[in-house]
């Protein structure tokens, strides 16, 4: 990982802290958004060159296998059925869907239902702030308020829109569509059947959820079926502590078992890596 790369991932890990002195919750936040971040750009290394040369959040140990028919769909967390506006909605409308719905974006879609473009928040912001100011841009405004102030005279969901929107599918990997969020910047994804009709959404953190299991996840999974279930061990036997994906397993076992069970636990979907304090005996 090049040094921009660092500085990029943390940045953006770091919007989560408000202050000098991190909460716990600040921290667990950051520490997601780090493995999700690399789980995205795992993905990104099965894309070929192009994307590689696009990416720019680190690169984990851990490898995802998009086309693998395990691999969990966007079908499989979207929310169905979406909250979507037609495109003649009006501007007032728009804003009463999000905060009733408590959304920061909504598809618009036509009469077929089918996506035709996103609107947000962003986009009424903006046209409620150009209303504010009674200036317009001169002749040698910036060509980026020119334009703000175009888009302004809107008053519906379509000439407000932000087109054309970014979708996926349900047959999608959750990787792929955590993939094209990141690259999109987009928090909220519409989800398309092969007809372009609306069928539900997927946002940011339910593919951060799909993707990447907190550290009490993955001690349970260990705890329950490698320790208990395949080595048959009392759960007591070997101590288990998870800390950012990395797992430190500490006790007495067989010394013929501890080789296995480090491996079966390395194994494991999410596990960054394995420290070893096991004590073997005969």
């Amino acid at each position: 990982m090049s040094d921009f790369e660092r500085h990029a991932a943390g940045k953006e890990a770091r919007r989560g802290a408000t202050g000098r002195h991190r909460t716990q919750e600040a921290e667990r936040r950051e520490d997601m958004l780090r493995r999700y971040l690399g789980a995205v750009a795992a993905t990104s290394s099965t894309a070929g060159e192009t994307a590689r040369e696009e990416r720019t959040a680190p690169v984990r140990a851990r490898r995802r296998t998009p086309a693998h028919p395990t691999a969990p769909r966007v079908g499989d967390v979207m929310r169905a059925p979406a909250v979507s506006v037609p495109g003649d909605t009006p501007f007032l409308e728009v804003a009463r869907t999000l905060a009733h719905e408590h959304l920061s974006a909504v598809p618009v879609v036509d009469a077929e239902e089918h996506v035709v473009g996103m609107v947000s928040e962003s986009d009424l912001l903006a046209k409620a702030a150009v209303m504010a100011i009674t200036r317009r841009p001169g002749p040698l405004g910036k060509l980026k308020d020119r334009r703000l102030h175009e888009k302004s005279r809107g008053e519906t969901a379509t000439t407000l829109m932000t087109y054309p929107a970014v979708t996926v599918h349900p047959a999608d990997t959750v990787a792929d569509a955590a993939w094209t969020a990141a690259r999109s910047r987009l928090k909220r994804l519409p989800v398309t059947d092969y007809r372009d009709r609306l069928v539900g959404v997927v946002t940011r953190a339910d593919l951060l959820r799909s993707l990447v299991r907190d550290d009490t996840e993955i001690r349970e999974e260990i705890e329950s079926r490698i320790l208990r279930g395949e080595h048959h061990l009392a759960p007591d036997a070997i101590e288990v502590t998870v800390e950012g994906g990395v797992v430190t397993v500490e006790g007495t076992v067989d010394v013929t078992l501890a080789p296995g069970l480090v491996e079966s636990i390395r194994a494991i979907e999410d596990v960054d890596d394995v420290v070893d304090h096991l004590t073997g005996v005969t």
